[in-house]
C-alpha cells in the first residue's frame, strides 16, 4: 500500500510568481501559508502505519520541496511527471487528483493526503482495504450547494455513464479523510470515458471540473466499496482554542485528525501555529 501526499508551499516565489501570473490574483494567506506540520505528517505515517510501502511527495516545482525530505525514502513527483504538459502550470486540486494513478511506480492500493489530515492513531491496512474492495464512508445525497457538491454530482453522473447506469437525481459523496483507490480501476474509466475527463480539466478551479469523486463513484457502483466510515476528526480553527487542539493531538479519540485553516488574525495565526506544532513535536518527537 502507498501514500500519495498533495503538498503546497505558499511560501515559495517561483510558485508564487506563477499563482499570481495564471490567477490574476494575489496568493491568499488562509490557503497557502505554512503551518510547518508537514514533517509530522511523515512522523505519523511511520509511526501509525508502518505498512506503508511508498510514500510519494507531490509538488508542482522542485523548488516546493522543503530541504529536510529524505529523498531516498520519500518518492517526490512533480506535477509535470503525470500531468500533461497542456493543463501546466495548474492551482486546480482537480487537476492534480484525476492524474494521480499515472504516477509512475505508484502501486495497486493507495492513499490519497491533502497535506492538512495527519495520523494521530494506530491505523491498520483493513481500515482502507478488504477482499479487493476499498473501506470508507459514503453518504447519499440530492441536493447541489457549492461547487464542490457539484464537481462531486458531475463525477458521480460521469461514473454512472460509464456503467450503462440510468442517470439519477441522487449522488453519492465519500467522506473529507484519506481516500483509498485502486489503481487499475482508475485507468479503466480514464481510458474509457478520457475525451470527457480531458474536457473537464482546467488550470484553475471551474464549475465544469470533474473530481476524484469520479472513481470512488466507479469502484461504488461496481459493488467494490465497503461503506465504512475512516477513523477521523474534523478540527476548524474558528471551533476550537490553541489549548484544545493541542490537547486533542497528543490524547486523540481517532486515527486520523483533519485541521481546516480560516482566516485569523496574524497574532491568532502565531498562537495557533506554536500550539500545534509543541503539541505534533511532543506527539512524534522522533524525526522520520
Amino acid at each position: 500500500m502507498d501514500i500519495i501526499i498533495a503538498y503546497v508551499d505558499g511560501q515559495d516565489p517561483v510558485w508564487q510568481k506563477d499563482y499570481e501570473k495564471y490567477m490574476n490574483a494575489p496568493v491568499l494567506a488562509k490557503r497557502f501559508r505554512d503551518w510547518g506540520t508537514l514533517p509530522y505528517l511523515f512522523r505519523g505515517i511511520q509511526y501509525n502505519m508502518p505498512f506503508i510501502e511508498n510514500v510519494f511527495l507531490v509538488v508542482s516545482h522542485e523548488s516546493q520541496v522543503p530541504d529536510w525530505v529524505d529523498r531516498e525514502n520519500v518518492k517526490v513527483v512533480l506535477h509535470k511527471d503525470y500531468i500533461p504538459q497542456e493543463y501546466l502550470p495548474t492551482f486546480n486540486s482537480t487537476t492534480i487528483s484525476l492524474f494521480l494513478h499515472k504516477i509512475p511506480g505508484l502501486g495497486e492500493q493507495y492513499l490519497y493526503f491533502n497535506d492538512d489530515i495527519f495520523p494521530v492513531g494506530e491505523c491498520k491496512p483493513e481500515d482502507y482495504f478488504r477482499n479487493g474492495k476499498v473501506s470508507i464512508g459514503i453518504s447519499t445525497h440530492l441536493f447541489v450547494s457549492g461547487m464542490y457538491k457539484h464537481h462531486v454530482k458531475s463525477s458521480n453522473q460521469l461514473a454512472r455513464k460509464a456503467l450503462g447506469k440510468c442517470p439519477s437525481p441522487f449522488f453519492i459523496r465519500p467522506q473529507h479523510a484519506c481516500i483509498p483507490m485502486l489503481r487499475s480501476e482508475c485507468e479503466k474509466i480514464f481510458s474509457e470515458q478520457e475525451a470527457a475527463i480531458r474536457g473537464s480539466v482546467s488550470r484553475i478551479r471551474s464549475n465544469d471540473n470533474l473530481n476524484m469523486s469520479l472513481y470512488m463513484s466507479y469502484l461504488y457502483y461496481q459493488g467494490k466499496v465497503i461503506n465504512k466510515r475512516i477513523s477521523c476528526k474534523h478540527v476548524s480553527m474558528a471551533a476550537v482554542t490553541p489549548s484544545s487542539i493541542g490537547s486533542y493531538i497528543t490524547s486523540p479519540s481517532r486515527s486520523f485528525v483533519c485541521i481546516n485553516d480560516v482566516s485569523m488574525s496574524e497574532e491568532k495565526y502565531v498562537e495557533f501555529r506554536k500550539a500545534l506544532l509543541e503539541a505534533f513535536e511532543s506527539k512524534f518527537p522522533h524525526k522520520s
